[in-house]
């Protein structure tokens, strides 16, 4: 067992609870191990702290739990750090959702102007945590599940040495989904799933042994009239059966564009302020659970329940216990294992996982049908990095116009600046409008 010493910023997040039930639940993986819970609230810093210490003494395990909102402190002489961090909170993450369908663009986290904006506020955040492990912890290794993943590992890979893997369990349930909207059994496809982070499609897709999209036809003829389907999983079917690849539901955003739109504006609330309604019963929860010697999570009652950042453990688990596991991962396209990306460009692929590293393994290409939207995400991707980390407002706007989701350049110039003021007190001056 890897004995390590760990420090995760958000460790007084909603998702900590979550995440601390995670690696309790894989505890024996990690024994004598020391976890620095790191955020800037003291209070639920305190309340995540004595939960987590109760989980792993009812668990019977070797575990230092610490908390601080030092966060340079925190970090000192670190082995690894678990990065899930939300600038600005579902606040912010509520403008990034609204704003933009002000100017008839889709709002959403991790895609488009939202994503955007997320990725800019993480990129701040980041540039200075490279900055304390350099002075505290040069040796420590980044397990990044701070949104956008793939925007911020292009940053950090693009711009510093530190080690950075980000991961997502997305590859691993985006095929489960297509096959229960069709009423399949999720655990009978098998699927690699390959492009970049939530823009990711299948290369190979077998259920039972035969091929999957002839059996998704099939299964679909008979459902397609089905009044209990949503119309989210008609759209997926659809653009399954299309493209003849499973997608990821990201891209509902993008081939059902219009549709998406007309569902978010007709909405009385976004996501994050539905999520922001929540909160306080996780809370609570978390609040009853902390006093029991005994505690278990509600999965609904919490976020994530005992599975919350478990990629992340397992990529833990692999890469300091040696077990040479395969994992989605995203991280610079060594070698080119996907055709049709740069070699330096962020890409999620199948990862072999073990003491020597994280090696990705050689992957088909994305078929031709889909290639081309996500190498423009791809090129987003590598401009939204490059304004984050040391751009001006006209790189933000160079970046938000190549975006898909954004029609014009006017569009990008009015969104830019519409929430460049929004978010001012998370961004750098440099990136005002």
């Amino acid at each position: 067992m890897a004995r390590i010493k760990l420090a995760y910023l958000g460790g007084g997040s909603t998702r900590a609870a979550g995440t601390m039930a995670s690696f309790v639940h894989h505890g024996a993986e990690f024994d004598g191990s020391e976890v620095v819970l790191i955020d800037l609230d003291a209070e639920r810093l305190a309340l995540i702290k004595e939960l987590a210490v109760r989980m792993a003494k009812h668990a019977g395990l070797d575990l230092t739990i610490t908390a601080t909102t030092n966060r340079r402190e925190g970090l000192r002489d670190v082995d690894a750090v678990l990065s899930s961090f939300r600038p600005g909170g579902f606040e912010a993450r509520a403008l990034d959702e609204r704003i933009p369908l002000k100017h008839g663009v889709i709002g959403q986290e991790t895609q488009g102007p939202g994503g955007f904006f997320m990725a800019l506020r993480s990129i701040a955040v980041m540039q200075a945590v490279a900055d304390d492990l350099a002075a505290v912890a040069p040796n420590a290794r980044i397990f990044n599940y701070t949104n956008p993943v793939n925007i911020v590992a292009q940053a950090m890979t693009s711009y510093t040495d530190i080690p950075i893997v980000s991961l997502c369990e997305g590859p691993i349930i985006f095929p489960r989904g297509v096959a229960e909207a069709a009423g399949l059994d999720p655990d009978k496809l098998q699927a690699t799933m390959v492009g970049i982070n939530h823009n990711c499609w299948s290369t190979t897709h077998t259920y039972d042994g035969q091929d999957f999209i002839a059996v998704l036809r099939e299964a679909y003829d008979g459902r397609r009239d089905d009044p209990s389907m949503s119309e989210g999983s008609h759209q997926l079917i659809r653009l399954a059966l299309a493209m003849e690849s499973v997608p990821s539901y990201y891209f509902l955003n993008y081939y059902f564009r219009d549709e998406v739109l007309r569902h978010l504006r007709g909405k009385a609330t976004t996501r994050a302020e539905d999520i922001m309604a929540e909160v306080p019963g996780y809370w609570a929860h978390y609040t009853e659970q902390a006093k029991s010697d005994a505690p278990v999570l509600d999965p609904r009652r919490s976020r994530g329940g005992i599975h919350e950042l478990e990629l992340a453990i397992d990529a833990m688990n692999a890469f300091y216990n040696d077990t040479g596991e395969v994992l989605p991962v995203n991280l610079p396209n060594a070698g080119g294992a996907l055709p049709g990306f740069d070699d330096d460009v962020v890409v999620e692929v199948s990862t072999k996982v073990d003491a020597s590293g994280f090696t990705p393994l050689p992957q088909k290409p994305l078929p031709h049908a889909v290639r081309g939207l996500v190498q423009a995400l791809a090129e987003h991707q590598v401009l939204a990095a490059k304004a984050g980390w040391e751009g001006s407002a006209a790189d933000g706007v160079r970046a938000l116009a190549a975006h898909p989701l954004v029609p014009t350049l006017p569009v990008a110039e009015e969104l830019y600046a519409e929430m460049a003021a929004a978010h001012a007190a998370h961004l750098p001056a440099r990136l005002q409008a």
